[in-house]
Order: structure tokens, then C-alpha cells, then sequence
């Protein structure tokens, strides 16, 4: 079914209804220890609606093949949907040009080619890369491997104590030698949505591009990379309905030209000698080898899915549920919030005073709820709170107030069990 019928038949300006919208996603139907599962650990991978599994189940029984290269039949077939859906995330996410969307194994496979091929050209020693303290690993890692390579230095955006930037200190951490910002939309373990339109601005008035990390924005709220005017955005399929080992990364496309090759192999090239090779223009040049075509055509008919939906009806559905999250959590004695910020989005984390998050998220699966608990790829946040791990639960657009019900007696549970 096509995005537009499914709009129609659910009404453009209706109200989301999360009970309906369950029933296109097969998994939330099961149930775990007994109990009807409760999903909310959306932020780690959200569930499949049966539109984007049909969509691979469909490619690989009725017309697999691999793509550009070949003349025949099915290879026409899956070229054309591999390539609609690179012009359905170009539409989705507000780029001007399909051909500044590069196919990438996810966020990560994104930053780190951002990290090699721009740091390869425009990072040399005594440069300094700048980014923030709520980071997840994805968004440090490769940029401490740049820095030890290419001799440059990394700096840090503090937070205060709600989980938010200080803006005065990126405003003076930018300097001379900043090369590049690389900073979440929305943090993986606060929930913290960062102010974008002045970050870009002040990083623009001084000649420096940004990189936004868009992993846990793009399931939430609409997504507009022109009208943010940032320089790169990344971001993975698997949290937006898709499936995993498929995830984007925009690049502009005057600065994605300026960048060399990531990886070397069959398709990035116009030609190869023993001598040399010449490469391709973007996004071609970034995509070597066989892409994952199933993943790229589920990726696809996950925008479909999101914009049957509308992402303004999804935004406002996850913020009404947010915030009832954050009330009920806050009844509970004994439980810490690590995470206020003004701003936030669709994440829940918490402490419960002398248990560990690990016990308390044992406890709360044999409730039938799923919730992550450890560091959650963001050791620096932990350090900044003082505590080893946390217990999120993270929101999505089929989860209901009775799931946060469930999660809120789960915890009672936890209490009533291990005191």
C-alpha cells in the first residue's frame, strides 16, 4: 500500500492512534515471560511495520538481483527501487539533490566516513575537532582516531546538570583551528534535543562546518537538512522503522565532491588501470562495493511508512507520551532522573537509589517490558553524572500510556523485590 492510501484511509489531520498503528508491526503482538510485551527500547532499534517486511520479503522472492551493473530484467528492477528509495530519504529528510544522500552501513558507518575522507583532505596537525559531551561513542571514537592520526586535538561542549550544552562555552571553544563540529541531534542517554539554528549559525559565521549525528531525530519529528543548513547529516534505518545494516549520510554536495574515496572497489570508479583509477562522483564514489539492496529498499518503504503516518502527528504523539513518562516516573521514591533538559525527546533515564540498573532492568523483562540498561555507548554522560549505568526506556510512535503504565509497575516490582 502506498503512502498515500495509507494517509487517506488514517486521515491527514486525525489525532495518531498508537493502539491502531500497533497492529502493522507484527512482533508487538507476542508476548514475553507470560506477559503481552512491552517495547521501549526504541532508542537502541525500533520494531518492523509488515510494510517493510513484505518490501524485503518481495525483493528477494520476486526480483533480487544486484544493482547498476546489469542489463537484464531484474537487475533494472532492483536498481530502480534501490535508487527510489535514495529519492525517498532525499524528499524525507528536505535535501536538495538525491545526489547528496550516500548510502552507508548506519550512523556509524556515516561518521566514520566522514571522519577518514573529509579528515583525509581538510584535518592536519594542530587543527582541532569539536564536539559534545553527551556523545555516543559513534561520535568520538572515529574523531579520536582522526585526531591521533592526523596529529589534530579533540575538545569537548560541557553540560550542566539538566543534561544541556553550555552554549558560552561552544561559543568560545570555537576558534582558528576548528575544523569541523560534530554533535547529536538528540542524545541517545539524556533525550536531549540540542538547539540546532543557533549551533550551525555560530559554527558558519566562522567558516566551519557541521556534522549532526540524526540517529535518534528522524523517527521523532520532521527532519529539514536545508533549512538547518548543516553540512552533514547521519543518521541509521534500524531506528526508524528499517532494516538494520542500512543508514544514510548528507553531505553537501560542493563538500562531498571535495572529499577522496573512503573505500576502494567495484562501483565508486569511471575507470581503473594498473596504474590509476578515477573515481566517480558522489554519492557513487562513497558506495563501493555491493550495497545492502534489501536494507536500502526497506529503507525506502520505511519513509513510505513514516510519512503515511506524518511526522507532525508522530512528534506530537511522542511529546504528549514524554511527558506523561516523566510524571508518572516522578512519583516513584527513590527514583533519579538523569536527564531534565527543557528540550527532550522520547527518552526516559533514570536511577533507583542502591539498585543497579542492571538488576532493575532484569527485573522489569520478567514484567514483560523492555528497557536497556548500562552505559548506553555513552560512557562520558555517565562520568558526568556520577553514576556507572542507567535504566532508559525510549519512546516510539506505537507505544501507548499503557505501556509506560507497565514500566512504571515493573519498577514497583523492581522495589518490592530487592528493596
Amino acid at each position: 500500500m502506498t503512502a498515500k492510501k495509507l494517509t487517506a484511509e488514517r486521515g491527514e489531520t486525525s489525532r495518531l492512534d498508537p493502539h491502531k498503528l500497533r497492529e502493522d508491526f507484527p512482533i508487538l503482538g507476542r508476548r514475553v515471560h507470560s506477559k503481552p510485551l512491552v517495547y521501549l527500547d526504541n532508542a537502541a532499534s525500533t520494531q518492523k511495520p509488515r510494510a517493510v517486511i513484505d518490501a524485503v520479503e518481495r525483493y528477494y522472492s520476486a526480483y533480487y538481483s544486484n544493482v547498476h551493473r546489469g542489463l537484464h530484467k531484474l537487475s533494472s528492477e532492483s536498481t530502480e527501487a534501490f535508487e527510489a528509495a535514495r529519492s525517498k530519504v532525499q524528499r524525507f529528510i528536505g535535501a536538495r539533490d538525491r545526489k547528496e544522500i550516500v548510502f552507508t552501513s548506519g550512523t556509524t558507518g556515516a561518521i566514520n566516513l566522514v571522519a577518514q575522507a573529509f579528515g583525509q583532505r581538510f584535518v592536519g596537525e594542530g587543527d582541532e575537532i569539536l564536539i559534545t559531551q553527551m556523545e555516543h561513542h559513534s561520535n568520538i571514537v572515529p574523531w579520536q582516531l582522526l585526531c591521533e592520526r592526523a596529529g589534530a586535538k579533540l575538545r569537548f561542549v560541557p553540560i550542566d546538570d539538566a543534561g544541556e550544552l553550555i552554549l558560552e562555552e561552544y561559543d568560545a571553544l570555537l576558534g582558528p583551528r576548528t575544523r569541523l563540529v560534530a554533535l547529536t541531534h538528540t542524545s541517545n542517554a539524556l533525550g536531549t534535543r540540542n538547539p540546532l539554528e543557533p549551533i550551525v549559525r555560530m559554527a558558519h559565521e566562522r567558516g566551519v562546518p557541521v556534522l549532526i549525528d540524526g540517529a535518534q531525530a528522524v523517527a521523532h519529528e520532521k527532519t529539514d537538512v536545508a533549512a538547518l543548513d548543516c553540512d552533514f547529516f547521519a543518521f541509521s534505518g534500524h531506528k526508524m522503522f528499517a532494516p538494520t545494516g542500512i543508514g544514510v549520510l548528507y553531505g553537501k554536495r560542493e563538500i562531498l565532491e571535495q572529499m577522496p574515496p573512503f573505500l576502494g572497489g567495484g562501483e565508486m570508479i569511471r575507470s581503473v588501470t594498473l596504474e590509476r583509477s578515477t573515481y566517480k562522483d558522489p554519492p557513487y564514489r562513497f558506495e563501493a562495493g555491493t550495497p545492502d539492496i534489501a536494507g536500502a529498499i526497506g529503507l525506502g518503504f520505511a519513509v513510505d511508512y513514516l510519512e503515511s503516518v506524518g511526522m507532525d502527528r508522530i512528534a506530537a504523539h511522542d511529546d504528549e507520551l514524554l511527558d506523561y513518562a516523566t510524571r508518572r516516573l516522578q512519583e516513584i521514591p527513590r527514583l533519579r532522573l538523569i536527564g531534565t533538559a527543557k528540550d527532550k525527546s522520547s527518552i526516559v533515564s533514570f536511577v533507583l537509589h542502591e539498585i543497579h540498573p542492571h538488576d532493575v532492568g532484569t527485573v522489569i523483562d520478567l514484567e514483560g517490558v523492555a528497557v536497556r540498561a548500562g552505559h548506553h555507548c555513552a560512557q562520558p554522560v555517565m562520568e558526568r553524572f556520577e553514576v556507572p549505568a542507567t535504566v532508559r526506556a525510549s519512546l516510539a510512535c506505537y507505544n501507548t500510556r499503557e505501556d509506560v503504565d507497565a514500566l512504571v509497575a515493573g519498577i514497583h516490582r523492581v522495589i518490592e523485590v530487592l528493596g
